[in-house]
Order: C-alpha cells, then sequence, then structure tokens
C-alpha cells in the first residue's frame, strides 16, 4: 500500500491530439450534453461518464471536447474534460472519460513508473476473466517480468475518481454494487495472487485518497476489510491538459474517507 505521494518532475503518459474547448450548457439522459463551442456553434456531445460526476459538473463552466466524426458514431463529439476550481484556488483541467483511465494505467505501467510497487512486468492482458465462475473481468493482469522477487500473478482492478475533498480525492460518488463486487472478489484472489486496486485520479490537486463512506459505507467497510486481508492499493495521480495526460505519483492513501 502506497503510504505518501511520490515526488519528481511529471512524466508525459499519453498523448491526446488537439481538443476543442466550449461551455457547458446542460448534461442530460446520461450520456449526452449540449456545449456551446467557442465558435458560437451549440453541439451534442457524447458523455462518457454515467456516474453523477459529483464536483465536476457545473453548467456554464468550461469543458474540452473530441472531434472524431466516423459513420459508425452517432455522436461526432465527446466530452473528455471539465474545468473546475482546484483545492488551491486555482483552475485546472479534470479528465471525466471513464473509458481512459484503463488505458492510463497501463501506458502508466509500460512507462515503468509503478515498476518500485509492482515489480519488473513481463505482460500484461486486459480484461481477463475471473472471480466466482469467471463471470467478471480483471482490468488488468500482469506476469510478473524477469528478476521480480514476487512471481505471483498480479490482478489490477482500476477506479476513475474525479470526486474531492480539498486535497483528498474520494472513490465512489454513488452507491456501486459493482464496486463492491470487485473489492469482495480481490480480496479472494488472496494469497495465491497479488490484488491491486488502483484509484485514477484524474486530477493534479489532490495528494490524499480514501472511500467514499458518506456515498457508500458500504464500499467503505469493505475497503478496509481488503486493506486488512492484504490488497494494494495505489493512487495514481495524473495531470490533464489540452494534448497530453502527466503521471504525478501515488497520492497517500486513508483507510478511512469522512461520514
Amino acid at each position: 500500500m502506497a503510504t505518501e505521494k511520490t515526488a519528481g518532475a511529471p512524466i508525459e503518459i499519453l498523448q491526446l491530439g488537439p481538443l476543442v474547448e466550449g461551455t457547458l450548457v446542460k448534461r442530460y439522459k446520461r450520456f449526452l450534453a449540449d456545449v456551446e463551442l467557442d465558435n458560437g456553434d451549440l453541439v451534442t456531445a457524447h458523455c462518457p461518464n454515467t456516474g453523477p460526476m459529483t464536483g465536476v459538473l457545473h453548467p456554464g463552466g468550461r469543458v474540452r471536447l473530441r472531434h472524431a466524426p466516423s459513420p459508425t458514431r452517432k455522436l461526432a463529439w465527446t466530452w473528455e474534460q471539465a474545468q473546475v476550481l482546484g483545492a488551491q484556488g486555482d483552475q485546472l483541467w479534470v479528465g471525466i472519460n471513464t473509458a481512459l483511465p484503463n488505458t492510463l494505467v497501463r501506458a502508466t505501467i509500460e512507462a515503468g513508473c509503478l515498476e518500485p510497487w509492482l515489480g519488473p512486468i513481463g505482460a500484461i492482458k486486459p480484461e481477463v476473466p475471473y472471480g466466482e465462475g469467471r463471470r467478471s473481468r480483471i482490468d488488468l493482469l500482469l506476469t510478473p517480468g524477469e528478476g521480480a522477487s514476487d512471481p505471483r500473478p498480479i490482478y489490477l482492478e482500476v477506479k476513475n475518481t474525479t470526486w474531492t475533498q480539498g486535497e483528498l480525492a474520494l472513490f465512489p460518488d454513488t452507491v456501486t454494487e459493482r464496486g463492491q463486487k470487485h473489492l469482495v472478489e480481490l480480496k479472494a484472489l488472496l494469497p495465491e495472487a497479488r490484488a491491486v486496486l488502483v484509484p485514477c485520479l484524474s486530477r493534479a490537486d489532490v495528494t490524499r485518497f480514501a472511500p467514499g463512506d458518506s456515498a457508500d459505507p458500504r464500499y467503505g467497510e469493505l475497503f478496509r476489510e481488503a486493506l486488512e486481508a492484504g490488497v494494494e492499493v495505489l493512487p495514481c495521480t495524473y495531470a490533464f491538459s489540452e494534448t497530453s495526460v502527466a503521471w504525478l505519483g501515488l497520492a497517500q492513501v486513508e483507510a478511512r474517507g469522512p461520514a
């Protein structure tokens, strides 16, 4: 388990390509957002975040969209980032696309950033069946590389996190039976395998991570049981810009969030 935020310069992990800025008019039907672009055009974008988006959903606020028209897509625009007031009182950009964290964490591992905690990695497989009846899929299954001190396979579950209270990042921001199930299944992997939870902290102003007890008390209970059993927690902090995402290090883990 990580106990303090790592120091060092940001490491660019992922190129995003150019994004287009505008102002959020409204988000509706969970998957849709109307945005007025800076050129005055009003567009409807896909919202790739079906949760409540606590703390980052601000009609009238600045957002960034990706424009990728395709015959196979209903909408040419995708909402990628939102601008918020950060913990230090400055404006910062937050990644809201819940499809991105798995890619981010994999790129972070491939860049060697997590080797001090995970050891050398020889292979990475996504979406591998596991759990009771093999009905779940782990986000990333890691095979230790040559020279690893622990030869056990590493099952790694990623959770996107944008909800904060000051510099404290929290997950979840609503009741998540799926998230509860994942904690139970990670715990059940021990001791034959390593089980690792990676909260993907998609904003640069946080230094600590805790379970969102006030939103989902049961998740908090299961989180503490998992920690006690030996599930590892590596909260990865990222900074978002118009063209790229950088890894900032690990946040400190706290076992209990605000009630």
